[in-house]
């Protein structure tokens, strides 16, 4: 059927195909837009009365409008088969995702919220589903969930005569097509051809949570025959003999839901949804949880987005500074940046009890921000301020909104709190403004990045020459520098003098401490480095660098056992960082602990996965994603990762160092020993990592890497 066109949709490509029927991407050619096209069973159109029920179920589902549901916009026929245009969601079905694995604990909680309340609104229309199971959830691009296919299954409902028993509605079902629902997911009365009300879609949800948290379904067999007699009589695995560490208040409900009697079974989503509220409330209310979104730029220039982000980053830097608030990181809120995703969707994703959100305007010297504070629970704003000022009271304008949240949550701050809020880094705003474009491109992690951040740091420094923060920055852009891209005495030279003068200017900042730990590391000062690291995690508990870095310093030492640590606090201060998982695995490699590798490269492969669906060009993520495929038993798609990082960054060290690694795991020494050829002729300065990665132990032996390892001694002499 692609490239016909039938009625107003031409039809692109094809999406895929089950029971009810095969899908198709489309062009709505009046309205402009792509669209989904089901086109229901042939069979269908045979059925007594079908036409007549497709049309009440597909109006009835149409009727739906919820951010959860997709959405179905008409009804048609393509000769004698009926076909349904509805909403087109990009991203993966949770059957997708629970191939891999179960699903990951941080995404969980928004995803069975996300089902919940769009089968709740459904209910609420009289409307049922009938047939939920992961093939019929979708998880776009920002993990916001989509349910499909509402109403279609009862299309074709089984009907069970009075005087058909147990025993014969069983061996009928398992005959036939299951059409009406999906054995291991159906209801008890579903099966038995029963009156089926909202309690239906109660049990299959039951069964979904359960594959969610154990990655099995509860009823199985080895026949469709053993599965329905499991779903009608059997009792199920408990989840905790699966999960050893489940909350029991999840557990609870999923039991409550696969209830085999309907009038047992909890009795509607709305309950579902207060027992989801009852299991996030205690402990978002007790941390005081709060996610900062990004703030909306209503400058209407793109190039002002520097500064958006730099104040947002900033906000969320003020706050992790009180103790008695728990802030997510920048990673976590960064892939909802100008996405059209409300704050209650957001919070519910992320579980937290609170969201920050606010649009920012800069018109030159002056400054618009509005700000509040939305609780999720509720879905009330329970704190608003409107800033009109000069541009010169930004860091003001921060302090304000930090002390605001305190107060509103009944925050006390200590003295030592207030003080480090009220701290203003600068008096100069043009310095401040060249800080910003700095820090913006430093997170790009490319030579012409640091660069380019290394010029922005140290013109604010010449405007503000007690600017500690600059010169933090100059320190790190001149450290990574050194270590990939051009090891010269003047790169650690300079990186040594800057991190010690952020120091000086600024002893209580954490992330001046760490940028002489990584500076005095990379001059094998690593005693010094150690009492610079410790000082940092002293100083802020919370700051990911200073874990991330101690751990990389530690590996270059070859202390594996310590980096593991390192790195594992690293990848709990920043649940979003894919990075210190992945270098986790690597020492314990390294630590001859091949057991407990795959697990942390599965974990990490999760987290690279999502960061790739925002960052589908970070080639960082490309290539520690292809050594995780590679370890994981998935040479072929490592292979399309490290060519898709390559196209991005042919030439940056760190690429090709990476993907050498990846050669040596797939027994390619020489196309890996060219590459670490290439990095170090063109100014790789990590020895000491090459001396202890485990991934080029093989390589250790051979003349042409001991030559290599020679060069590079000499270079750094």
């Amino acid at each position: 059927m692609i490239g016909q066109t039938i009625s107003h949709y031409s039809i692109v490509a094809k999406l895929g195909e089950g029971g009810m029927g095969a899908v198709y991407r489309a062009e709505d050619l009046i309205l402009n837009r792509e669209v989904a096209l089901k086109f229901l069973p042939p069979s269908l159109a045979g059925l007594p009365d079908a036409r007549a029920r497709l049309l009440k179920e597909a109006q009835a589902a149409s009727r739906l409008n919820h951010p959860n549901i997709a959405t179905i916009y008409e009804l048609n026929l393509a000769g004698d088969q009926p076909f349904i245009s509805m909403e087109l969601v990009s991203g993966q079905t949770l059957k997708d995702l629970l191939q891999h694995s179960a699903l990951h604990p941080t995404t969980f909680p928004g995803v069975a919220r996300g089902i919940a309340e769009g089968l709740l609104e459904a209910h609420r229309r009289g409307v049922f589903h009938h047939d939920i199971k992961p093939a019929n959830v979708m998880l776009d691009s920002r993990s916001c969930v989509k349910i499909l296919d509402f109403g279609l299954s009862e299309l074709v409902r089984m009907d069970r005569s009075p005087e058909e028993s147990e025993e014969t509605v069983i061996t009928r079902t398992s005959t036939q097509s299951i059409r009406g629902g999906t054995v291991g997911y159906m209801s008890p009365e579903r099966i038995l051809g029963q009156a089926a009300d909202a309690r239906s879609d109660v049990f299959s949800f039951g069964v979904l949570l359960y594959e969610c948290f154990t990655g099995r379904t509860p009823f199985r067999g080895e026949t469709v025959i053993d599965a329905l007699h499991a779903i009608l009589r059997a009792p199920y695995v408990p989840m905790r003999q699966l999960v050893p560490d489940i909350d029991p208040a999840w557990e609870t409900l999923v039991d409550a839901c696969l209830v085999k009697s309907p009038a047992q079974r909890c009795p509607s989503m709305q309950k579902v949804i207060e027992s989801l509220d009852r299991l996030a409330t205690p402990a978002q209310r007790a941390e005081k949880s709060i996610a900062v979104l990004y703030f909306a730029n209503l400058s209407g220039d793109k190039e002002d987005e520097y500064f958006r982000d730099g104040m947002t980053e900033d906000i969320i830097t003020e706050l992790t500074r009180i103790a008695g608030l728990s802030l997510l990181p920048r990673s976590a809120v960064l892939p909802f940046r100008d996405k059209p995703v409300t704050a209650g969707e957001i919070g519910h994703q992320l579980s937290v009890a609170y969201v920050l959100e606010g649009s920012l305007r800069r018109a030159g010297t002056r400054l618009r921000i509005n700000a509040q504070l939305v609780e999720i629970r509720t879905g009330h704003s329970v704190w608003a301020e409107r800033f009109d000022r000069q541009l010169a009271d930004v860091f003001a304008i921060q302090d304000e909104i930090a002390q605001n949240i305190a107060g509103t949550l009944r925050v006390m701050l200590t003295e030592k709190e207030k003080q480090a809020i009220e701290k203003v880094p600068t008096r100069d705003v043009q310095a401040y403004d060249y800080y910003l474009r700095g820090r913006r491109v430093f997170y790009e992690l490319r030579r012409k990045s640091f660069e380019f951040a290394r010029q922005m740091f140290a013109r604010a420094i010449v405007i503000d020459p007690g600017y500690a923060a600059a010169f933090a920055g100059v320190a790190n852009s001149s450290s990574f520098l050194y270590m990939w891209f051009d090891a010269t005495d003047d790169n650690l030279r300079e990186a040594v003098h800057a991190s010690r003068r952020a120091v000086e200017l600024d002893p209580d900042s954490a992330e001046a401490h760490v940028a002489r730990g990584l500076a005095e590391s990379l001059s094998k000062n690593y005693q010094e480095a150690e009492k610079e690291f410790k000082e940092a995690m002293r100083l802020n508990p919370r700051l990911f660098d200073a874990a991330y870095l101690y751990g990389r310093c530690r590996f270059a030492e070859g202390k594996m056992e310590e980096a593991v640590a390192l790195f594992r606090k690293a990848s709990e201060l920043d649940p979003a960082d894919y990075q210190s998982l992945s270098l986790v695995g690597l020492c314990l490699r390294a630590l001859g602990r091949d057991d407990e590798a795959p697990a942390v490269a599965r974990a990490a492969l999760e987290r690279t996965e999502r960061h790739i669906e925002v960052h589908p060009e970070d080639a960082r993520a490309l290539y520690l994603g292809a050594l995780a495929l590679q370890q994981l038993g998935n040479p072929e798609r490592a292979v399309e990762w490290a060519a898709r990082a390559l196209a991005i960054d042919p030439d940056e060290n760190s690429t090709l160092y990476n993907i050498a690694c990846l050669y040596v795991q797939m027994g390619e020494r020489d196309r890996a020993l060219d590459l670490i050829e290439t990095t170090i002729r063109n100014g790789f300065g990590q020895k000491e990592w090459l001396e202890n990665d485990p991934d080029l132990v093989s390589l250790h032996s051979e003349p042409r890497f001991k030559n290599l390892m020679q060069t590079l001694s000499q270079k750094k002499k």
